[in-house]
């Protein structure tokens, strides 16, 4: 093609901007969690095996979610991991990088899957607090990974899955789980102490609401506190709440307890303030989806972000 006689008198000048000029891609990037309810191949004394009806359930809420990192829990071995991996990958959605995590629950496991290369992984393993003079340790462990976005852009993923509220002989469920959360924002504090510009998304199944004892431990609080993103359906609710202090009226639950016919939202995603700069609010939210429950009794969430490189 033939340039006009104005380009082609100052074509070096031209060329000089193009090269220079300050290009920014921005990588929209999905994050979800998830609880797969015993996603186990084999059962367990204490746990069944998933079949394969509710692993195809499992699959097709993932699937209709396409996220590009995705932390699980209640997963079983490496071997149900990389069934589910290979399965969706099959059906069109590649996740090839994956973390394991085991805890001292040998039955279920935290992991991650993710579109993008793992660059670093600090998972922890071997946590433990004293309570009451005894010694416990962190039942599934935390899964920590640095994933490579684009050049110019790291994720720091720290997925947890806390002690449920279901009652144990040896200790308060409660403050269980609130131990194991000072655990978890322990090291929220140590990646945003060597970062504070760190690009954190701290997720998964907290087992216990917004303003329970563990989880304002969990957000925190001044300069380190974590944004919670509230996913919620999108079901069309945008009516603003009638308080300023309440949040609005919107159909946020991601777990069912059907024993007491009882709705909560108990899965979390939630942001340092670096990474809240990058999220986008409208393709946040929680997945509906017909007869979801044969698959898990939780729902899936997701939190979008523009990756800036």
């Amino acid at each position: 093609m033939k340039l006009p006689s104005c380009f082609r008198r100052h074509r070096l000048t031209l060329f000089i901007l193009l090269a220079c000029a300050p290009w920014t891609v921005a990588e929209t990037l999905r994050v979800a969690t998830y609880n797969v309810e015993n996603y186990l191949d084999e059962a367990t004394r204490t746990r069944y095996a998933k079949s394969a009806e509710a692993k195809a359930k499992v699959r097709e809420s993932i699937l209709a979610l396409k996220p590009d990192v995705l932390a699980l829990e209640e997963m079983g071995s490496t071997n149900a991991l990389l069934e589910l991996r290979g399965s969706l990958k099959n059906a069109g959605l590649d996740l090839p990088f994956w973390e394991h995590v085991s805890g001292a629950d040998t039955n279920i496991h935290v992991a991650i899957l993710s579109k993008f290369p793992i660059i670093a992984r600090r998972s922890h393993t071997n946590e433990s607090f004293l309570l009451s003079g005894r010694r416990y340790r962190v039942g599934r462990g935390f899964g920590e990974v640095d994933v490579q976005v684009n050049t110019n852009y790291t994720l720091t993923v720290l997925a947890a899955h806390l002690k449920s509220k279901r009652p144990v002989a040896e200790a308060d469920q409660a403050e269980l789980r609130l131990e194991e959360a000072k655990l978890l924002r322990e090291k929220i504090d140590a990646i945003l102490a060597a970062n504070p510009n760190s690009h954190l998304v701290v997720l998964g199944d907290f087992n216990d609401g917004k303003d329970s004892p563990s989880t304002k431990v969990i957000v925190g609080h001044g300069k380190k506190k974590l944004v919670d993103t509230r996913p919620a359906e999108r079901n069309g609710d945008n009516a603003p709440t009638t308080n300023p202090a309440w949040d609005p009226s919107k159909v946020t639950w991601t777990y069912f307890y059907d024993k007491e016919d009882l709705y909560s939202r108990i899965d979390f995603i939630l942001l340092s303030p670096s990474l809240a700069r990058d999220w986008v609010t409208n393709e946040t939210y929680v997945l509906t989806l017909p007869n979801w429950g044969v698959g898990s009794d939780h729902r899936p969430i997701v939190a979008t972000f523009k990756a800036t490189d």
